[in-house]
């Protein structure tokens, strides 16, 4: 049984409206707290309740891709009519993404059409990771799936059957001062928990149906255990 990406976690003080405005914005259905992908994503966006404040830059964020400067104009258009806002996280005035975050101030990028990198993928073109090439590595491993960049320690992966890649952009990193405000929840059997501590994973210690790890940079990452069949 492999371990299998089920979905990108939130902590949210609002997660109802949080889940709302990433529904309207990616065209996603919605169960609860929970958003459905209607395309290849292959993972759900999930929303929990959370009293911490956002006190530093995420460790990840979405680039949404775009076909054309119109459809670009679009997407900011709608991001900021469900409430989210431009944000600068130090962005060159060159540069020809536009920087938005949503109504918590989690940051993502709706990135120029003509993107190279991106232009196998859909709508989510990648997950952006704050990362080192040893976690890039790590996530290879613990998913299956194949690294699709590696170079200048900047690393990504896709999945076999498509969807959005995951990228690792290498040092310099934001320095770690808490939990992240957004995590990979993973789903496995108990001997792929192992697998992964094998692999470079930690954990408190303690097997429960669900548990919280950690990668080689330290970020949080939930795992559920399946029950193997008898």
């Amino acid at each position: 049984m492999t371990v299998t990406l089920h979905a990108l976690c939130f902590a949210a003080h609002d997660p109802g409206r949080l889940a709302r405005f990433w529904a309207g914005l990616l065209g996603w259905e919605t169960d609860g707290d929970t958003l459905i992908p209607k395309d290849d994503t292959g993972f759900r966006l999930g929303f929990v309740p959370s009293a911490e404040p956002k006190t530093r830059q995420n460790q990840m964020h979405f680039d949404l891709t775009s076909e054309s400067p119109e459809d670009q104009r679009l997407t900011v258009a709608k991001a900021l009519e469900l409430g989210g806002g431009h944000i600068d996280v130090g962005q060159r005035p060159e540069e020809e993404h536009v920087v938005l975050a949503d109504p918590e101030g989690n940051e993502f990028c709706v990135i120029e059409p003509g993107n190279d990198f991106l232009a196998e993928c859909g709508f989510v073109g990648a997950v952006a990771c704050d990362g080192s090439q040893a976690a890039g590595y790590f996530w290879s491993e613990a998913l299956g799936w194949p690294l699709v960049w590696d170079k200048d320690q900047e690393t990504a992966i896709r999945s076999p059957h498509g969807g959005p890649k995951i990228t690792w952009g290498g040092p310099p990193f934001t320095p770690k001062t808490g939990p992240n405000r957004l995590r990979f929840v993973l789903s496995g059997s108990l001997p792929e928990a192992e697998r992964l501590v094998a692999l470079g994973a930690s954990h408190p210690g303690m097997v429960e149906e669900q548990m919280t790890m950690t990668d080689p940079d330290g970020n949080e990452f939930s795992f559920v255990v399946r029950e193997t069949a008898a």
